[in-house]
């Protein structure tokens, strides 16, 4: 299985704090360093001393790091208008080397939205929004060269677009979508995405998620295999019980919630929790949700105590449907 990194800065945290962590993650080898794409902060905190924009900060960090991968958990499809997303993604896709992946979903914190003056449509409409901007964003990748792009669509229409520029990554970066919607979501996955995620869930729930993926793919002539199964789970490791209260404690959450919820314990409890998990649900990629990003430590501990009781093999080939219509 492999191990990711994966950040909430909008709970607060400066590009700084981020590049410090980002290297961490690299030089502890993990195999990505992803971020939400939020402007409001959540639960406990203020958020000082304010959010982060994702795509300024993954380009940052396109820069400041080689080999790690680099994404969104996920990139709400109301911030951005698809264009100008497709632009900023093949540029630091670019300036990366080649490292990106796209999370991208439908939107759902209304409040952020209001915080910041970006519309917030009905469920439905932000649904259709988003499978036009799947659709948009594969077409634009994935047109050759001085080929224009047309495209009439209920919310968004482009006219004679060159479509550039075009990502490193061909046809392009992969895309990731992931919750626990019934039906529509499981849908697009089968015809966008490379990997689909679930987010918090127990293994039980989350293995009933990946059956409805599953069975949306074979519905469209697609090898369920050929998708990226991944979960995202809080992460509170501790070498005693005594350190991991002290991490909880800086997160404000109950060690044995965690343990219950989460990743949470010695790193043998770890180790057993991500088998067991996997076993259950199929999973073989894990995003371990770190909060407190100025605990190199954390991350470093898991690496060293953790990462190598579990299979992380190099990254296997991974089929990106060509989603064209």
């Amino acid at each position: 299985m492999e191990l990711r990194i994966f950040t909430e800065p909008q709970q607060g945290g400066i590009y700084q704090t981020l590049v410090r962590l980002a290297r961490a993650v690299e030089d502890a080898g993990y195999d990505a360093f992803f971020r939400s794409d939020h402007f409001l902060a959540m639960g406990p905190g203020d958020g000082l001393p304010g959010p982060t924009d994702a795509w300024i900060t993954l380009a940052g960090l396109a820069r400041e790091t080689t080999r790690v991968r680099l994404g969104t958990l996920v990139t709400a499809a109301t911030f951005r208008l698809p264009g100008p997303l497709a632009i900023a993604v093949a540029q630091v896709d670019e300036m990366s080397g080649g490292r990106v992946e796209l999370g991208l979903g439908a939107g759902w914190f209304e409040a952020e939205h209001r915080a910041y003056g970006i519309p917030f449509p009905e469920l439905g409409e932000r649904f259709d929004r988003f499978a036009e901007q799947l659709e948009l964003l594969t077409l634009m990748w994935q047109a050759p060269e001085g080929v224009p792009v047309t495209y009439p669509g209920r919310y968004y229409q482009l006219f004679d677009s060159p479509a550039l520029p075009k990502p490193l990554q061909r046809p392009h970066p992969p895309l990731l979508i992931g919750g626990m919607g019934a039906v529509r979501t499981p849908a697009l996955a089968a015809r966008y995405a490379a990997e689909f995620n679930v987010p918090f869930e127990p293994a039980g729930a989350a293995a009933a998620q990946f059956d409805r993926v599953g069975a949306a793919c074979e519905a469209v002539g697609r090898d369920p295999a050929s998708l990226v199964r991944s979960a995202a789970l809080v992460l509170c490791c501790g070498r005693d019980d005594a350190e991991v209260r002290r991490r909880a404690e800086v997160i404000g959450r109950d060690p044995a919630e965690l343990r219950e919820h989460g990743l949470a314990g010695t790193p043998a409890e770890v180790v057993d929790a991500l088998g067991r998990y996997a076993e259950a649900t199929g999973v073989e990629r894990f995003y371990l949700q770190t909060l407190d990003l100025t605990d190199l430590a954390h991350v470093e501990l898991v690496a060293s105590e953790v990462m190598p009781q579990v299979s992380v093999p190099g990254r296997r080939a991974v089929s990106v449907p060509g989603a064209q219509r």
